[in-house]
């Protein structure tokens, strides 16, 4: 099914990690918590038993380590294996997760931004591996959003603009008279949402080309804001502009 969720586990040596990733996963709607352990071996017996999507791995634990269970599950060579995130306080395993086909790689400590960020990604190859290429896949009209303590719905339709900073965003919307303040990055949203609708014209800007009303030389106008469209992204801009007039 299009929609369902993606059925993870979690596995840490650390109680307090564990307990992190779970809740982390938990509080994301597309995912469903199914186990957690605290060493690998266990997770393998269970991968063996259960049905299991995606994996949140740490790498340094007792016993068999995060790495070698990625090596097992790579062996297998089961299109159905489980997809792995790994989370680590060391970078240099970096390029050793790639060679097992890691679908990314969190940095300890890390954030719900940067957990959403890697879960999406996972959510996202999920879907379009559960439809042929020849198959329209319907794109998602809303997005969730952490606001405060909770996950907001939020309608693309509805995104006026999003204005960036250092670790957090501003989401602009229609009818809405002060934006939602949420943690997350510029970077993340711009990976997210589909290019045909957003696009960034500033290092601090996303704007969303629906609601555009008006252009300048050098800024865009849309729901009683304007914005500067810099010069990094300007010849982006234009090429879309030029589809458009007439």
């Amino acid at each position: 099914m299009a929609d369902s969720k993606i059925r993870c586990i979690a596995v840490d040596d650390e109680p307090l990690a564990l307990a992190l990733v779970s809740g982390f996963i938990s509080q994301t709607p597309f995912l469903e918590l199914v186990g957690k352990f605290e060493n690998a071996i266990e997770a393998l017996s269970f991968i063996h038993e259960k049905e299991v999507d995606l994996i949140f791995l740490d790498i340094q634990m007792p016993g068999l380590t995060g790495m070698e269970l990625a090596r097992v599950l790579e062996g297998h060579k089961n299109k159905n294996r489980p997809k792995i995130i790994f989370t680590t306080a060391y970078d240099q395993f970096a390029l050793e997760g790639y060679k097992v086909n890691a679908l990314d790689y969190l940095l300890k400590p890390f954030g719900y931004d940067e957990f959403l960020r890697a879960s999406t990604k996972a959510y996202q190859i999920t879907q379009s591996a559960q439809f042929p290429p020849q198959v329209s896949v319907p794109q998602k009209d809303y997005l969730f959003l952490k606001v405060e303590y909770q996950l907001v719905k939020v309608f693309l339709k509805d995104i006026i603009c999003i204005e960036g900073y250092k670790d957090y965003v501003k989401v602009h919307l229609i009818d809405k008279p002060h934006p939602l303040l949420s943690l997350t990055s510029l970077k993340n949203l711009e990976e997210i949402l589909p290019r045909d609708q957003f696009m960034r014209v500033h290092r601090s800007y996303i704007v969303s080309l629906d609601h555009i009303e008006s252009v300048t030389k050098n800024t865009i106008n849309l729901g009683g804001i304007s914005i500067a469209v810099s010069d990094h992204y300007k010849d982006g801009f234009l090429k879309f502009m030029e589809k458009w007039i007439y």
